[in-house]
């Protein structure tokens, strides 16, 4: 390999930002890599960052003002949590059993199997979960008319995650 070459190949690699690079012939055994090696890195779920904005606003308020102002911030906070379980209070609440992507229909071209105001029988199914390229049927439990549905047709859902709530 020339010079000549070597160069258009380096340039080739930069454009294309190619980081690691090997090219073996009878002749040669050419083996580029550019920049440091970056580190691997694993998603975790980050549960620390919800208790500490509530452990700061306390920490905060009293080196700035008297204790009266941290009281308010303390009820601020406590209704703001309050609001989500409360739908959940007025029905019976349908949650999923696996963890997937949720479907309102057995296809794309296919109706919805329920909208919200429909009379729901006990084992009616009501959406479809996919898991690990399995669809899941998920039924009603209950009888009742369909008050919510929480979540939009192709979002993920967790374990245990509100789908609907029945009344």
């Amino acid at each position: 390999m020339n010079p000549k070459d070597l160069k258009e190949i380096l340039r080739a690699l930069e454009v294309a930002d190619v980081r690691e690079f090997n090219l073996k012939t009878a002749d040669y055994d050419l083996s580029i890599r550019r920049g440091a090696e970056a580190p691997v890195v694993y998603a975790q779920p980050q549960y620390a960052p919800a208790p500490v904005p509530a452990q700061q606003a306390p920490a905060s308020a009293p080196a700035s003002a008297a204790p009266t102002p941290a009281v308010p911030a303390a009820a601020e906070t406590a209704p703001a949590a309050a609001p989500a379980p409360a739908p959940a209070a007025s029905g019976t609440p349908v949650k999923a059993p696996i963890v997937g992507t949720f479907y309102t229909s057995s296809s794309p071209d296919a109706a919805a199997y329920v909208k919200v105001g429909d009379t729901i029988a006990a084992g009616q199914v009501l959406c479809i979960i996919e898991a690990m390229k399995l669809m899941n049927e998920i039924e009603a439990e209950t009888s009742g008319t369909l008050r919510e549905i929480l979540v939009k047709n192709g979002d993920p859902v967790e374990y245990g995650q509100t789908l609907f709530i029945i009344e």
